[in-house]
């Protein structure tokens, strides 16, 4: 049950209520990673909606998952009726609607003994303003999932408006995706640690309009030290993970780049992307979940940031190699490398960018 023009209309309107129908993947790799989680989770299956427009997200939880109870919240009462709808539609009967601005819903589940053990927050724009009650909301072991919809500003073009919602400041770099979930990852974990409790990257995903977090949070303070700086050579391209800011560029030299503070640690958690692939033979899903999914197995050990290939062939000056290529080649050479879930021509690899220059200039050679 949607509104006419999210299917008509190039831009699915906000009102009477908005439904997006190319976020369809979106909602698969949701369904993916909560059907992943619930397998092996001990407590009650609580599932709390903070802002569900006409409860896409939430009824399919409630009809394709195990779910105890499933509350969904939007403060728009005509997206409300059609999620209410939908759900008597779908015979879906432990579910609850309320009308409520979201942080005063989240608010209402942060006692003990009353909060979700998945928690969802799909906002337009930026989530950073729903971080501490989404936070609060969640469970000790449950898993809070956040996407972020403001690119722009994650990507680079509003630095300040960056700062403001999310504690850092990002640069224009090929990877620009990966450094905006880090972002969102930071601001996340500087919320958790003033409220005490930790956060746990799990699964990140970036797809067209979106990026999307899934962390698991631990009622226990976040001891390691996790937030840091990517410094990047524009000259160069050199890039490195850092505690500290530093001016200078290792390889050429010159001013370097300063991306942060952002986290620094891992963003694929490996057991539960085999958890998550374990699940896709019991849902309907898209079949490139698994691929997307393989590719996230394969990074989930590697250094942050990626390359691309045209990066590489810029400084070459050449057309670009092929993918399998480049990793085969950089393996030979004693370094670690893989494919990424972020680009399809983008790779992981341990290796600086002279050295990966110096390699391909060999390969072409021979």
């Amino acid at each position: 049950m949607v509104p006419k023009g999210s299917i008509t209309e190039k831009v699915p309107p906000k009102e009477p209520a908005f439904f997006n129908p190319k976020a369809k993947l979106n909602r698969d790799f949701s369904i993916i990673a909560y059907a992943a989680f619930i397998e092996k989770f001990q407590g009650p299956k609580i599932f709390l909606e903070g802002l569900a427009g006409i409860g896409a997200r939430g009824l399919r939880v409630a009809n394709e998952l195990k779910i105890d109870n499933l509350v969904i919240n939007d403060l728009n009462p005509t997206a409300l009726k059609m999620a209410e709808y939908s759900a008597n539609l779908n015979g879906i009967k432990n579910v609850e609607f309320t009308e409520k601005e979201v942080c005063r819903f989240f608010s209402s589940y942060s006692k003990k003994g009353q909060r979700g053990s998945i928690v969802d927050i799909d906002p337009f724009g930026s989530p950073a303003a729903f971080f501490d009650c989404g936070i609060r909301a969640t469970m000790h072991g449950g898993i809070l999932s956040t996407a972020a919809t403001d690119l722009q500003v994650l990507n680079g073009l509003f630095q300040s408006a960056c700062k403001r919602k999310y504690g850092g400041i990002p640069i224009r770099v090929e990877y620009g995706n990966e450094m905006a979930i880090r972002l969102v990852l930071g601001c996340l974990r500087v919320v958790a640690a003033r409220l005490g409790v930790e956060v746990k990257p799990m699964f990140v995903e970036s797809d067209m309009h979106y990026y999307r977090t899934y962390v698991k949070v631990l009622n226990r303070p976040d001891q390691e030290e996790n937030i840091g700086y990517i410094l990047h050579c524009k000259n160069c391209g050199y890039r490195k993970i850092s505690f500290e800011q530093k001016q200078e560029c290792e390889l050429c030299k010159l001013k370097i780049g300063i991306a942060g503070p952002l986290w620094i640690g891992k963003i694929f958690d490996k057991d539960f992307l085999k958890d998550m692939l374990i699940q896709i033979s019991n849902l309907q899903v898209d079949k490139v979940c698994e691929k997307t999914l393989n590719k996230c197995l394969l990074e989930a050990e590697m250094p942050p940031t990626y390359y691309t290939l045209d990066e590489i062939a810029k400084k070459m000056k050449t057309s670009p190699p092929k993918l399998e290529d480049v990793i085969e080649n950089l393996q030979k050479n004693g370094f670690v490398a893989s494919v990424t879930s972020f680009n399809p021509t983008g790779f992981r690899t341990n290796a600086k960018i002279n050295k990966i220059i110096e390699i391909f200039q060999l390969s072409s050679k021979a």
